[in-house]
């Protein structure tokens, strides 16, 4: 069971960090320029932005195992999709539907693991394992895809994902148990809308603001009213609501929420900013060569995350989730003094202590927040989880990447990014300190 959920997991987080090195091949192929491209990536994450918090009330209301399976056989569709399409629409469609199928399979593998270990021990273990597979995926993603695009062409990193998903499908009806909690809930049409249009709002202000202000002008407004409307009908359906905001009275829900969101907005910012400088000027890594260069953040990120149960149980969660934060703040203070992520030995260190508190804080993280609320709510508390890495992502690369170029998109810029991401790691650690007690993960 826990290999399958690590498979479906691991083909949607592969997909999406060989993309980025498809993308140049894709625009010289299709003919298309840099805002098609954009929306190569960005459909992506649009789609599971608005889809998130239905995927997660999906699997409670009609079985976790049954969306599961829907979401890695959409996912697939999706890159089937991607892999035969004729010209830049039709691709950027097949992205769209990919997206979706992320939502619905990665806030129910994490909801499944929650119900299926109920023993805080052994699901620090198997929740180690699998956000280890994030890991895996940033370790052999851009390796694979750039010897993919290299040896068969830039669709050949969509098709690899098809007969993977159909085996992960397979598995998953055999092996996977199901489950769900619908009791006292239902389908809030009118919630899911507001949310989607709240967190779209959000994705789309982010991911094309700097380049469009006035569309950065309508969807914030838009967003911050949906939010408003959101809150206000979750508080009027109390038990029954889409996201019971009584959640957010748990203290170490909030902590792990608040450091999960800080976590990816420096994660991410490093995965977009330093292999772009070390792409460009002078002595430019070529996209695998860039790729190599991250393994070993990537190969700590693997090493660490298996081990992170035993961490928990030996140190508690408090010191697992701070200090794993702390670490990323630690790394990406170190690329602040790099010259352009150079020397390369300098840079490495601060990668590896980036990998390394990824390792020791993403698994401890995820089972303080699904530990934190009844099994009935766990695919909810999956749900929401996921909604704090995804704005955590979408607004460390907006805002780290429009503080990068305004210093200008050079060694100055990559320095004062870096700096800016390690404040919001300190922050972060600060706040699961103070919020997530020793024994929050059981």
């Amino acid at each position: 069971m826990l290999a399958t959920l690590c498979l479906g997991v691991l083909i949607a987080q592969i997909d999406t960090s060989v993309v980025n090195l498809a993308v140049r091949p894709i625009g010289a192929a299709l003919g298309v320029g840099v805002a098609a491209l954009q929306w190569v990536l960005d459909a992506y994450n649009l789609a599971y932005a608005l889809l998130l918090l239905t995927g997660g009330l999906l699997g409670d209301l009609y079985g976790r195992k049954r969306t599961f399976i829907a979401g890695v056989a959409v996912f697939s569709l999706g890159c089937l999709c991607c892999g035969l399409a004729p010209g830049a629409a039709v691709l950027i469609l097949g992205r769209a539907v990919a997206g979706i199928g992320a939502a619905l399979l990665l806030p129910s593998s994490l909801a499944i693991l929650r119900v299926v270990w109920s023993d805080p021990a052994e699901r620090g273990r198997a929740l180690g394992i699998w956000a280890g597979c994030n890991g895996l995926a940033f370790a052999i993603g851009p390796t694979l895809g750039g010897l993919l695009i290299e040896g068969f062409g830039w669709r050949s990193v969509f098709l690899i994902v098809i007969p993977a998903g159909v085996l992960a499908c397979v598995l998953a009806w055999r092996s996977v148990s199901e489950s769900a909690d619908p009791q006292g809930r239902s389908f809030d049409l009118l919630g899911q809308a507001l949310g989607a249009v709240a967190l779209g709002g959000l994705a789309l202000a982010a991911i094309e603001g700097r380049e469009a202000p006035r569309l950065l002008l309508a969807a914030l407004p838009v967003a911050a009213v949906a939010t408003a409307l959101f809150l206000w009908g979750e508080r009027r359906q109390g038990e029954a609501a889409l996201v019971p905001l009584d959640l957010f009275r748990k203290p170490a829900f909030v902590g792990a929420v608040a450091a999960t969101a800080a976590m990816t907005f420096g994660m991410y910012g490093v995965l977009f900013l330093v292999p772009l400088s070390w792409q460009g000027g002078a002595g430019a890594l070529s996209p695998v060569a860039a790729g190599l260069a991250l393994l070993p953040m990537a190969l700590a990120f693997v090493l660490v995350s298996s081990r992170s149960g035993a961490l928990v149980a030996r140190f508690g969660a408090r010191v697992a989730t701070s200090g794993g934060t702390a670490l990323i703040g630690a790394g990406l203070l170190v690329m602040a003094f790099t010259a352009a992520a150079r020397p390369m030995a300098m840079a490495q260190v601060g990668l590896v202590l980036t990998g390394l508190g990824m390792g020791v804080n993403t698994a401890p993280l995820m089972g303080v927040a699904v530990a934190a609320v009844p099994p009935a709510r766990s695919g909810t508390a999956s749900a929401l989880i996921n909604v704090a890495r995804m704005v955590g992502a979408t607004l460390g690369v907006a805002a780290l990447g429009a503080l990068y170029a305004l210093e200008g998109a050079g060694a100055a810029g990559l320095s004062a990014a870096m700096l800016a991401g390690s404040v919001v790691q300190l922050a972060g650690a600060g706040t699961a300190w103070k919020l997530i007690h020793r024994d929050a993960a059981s």
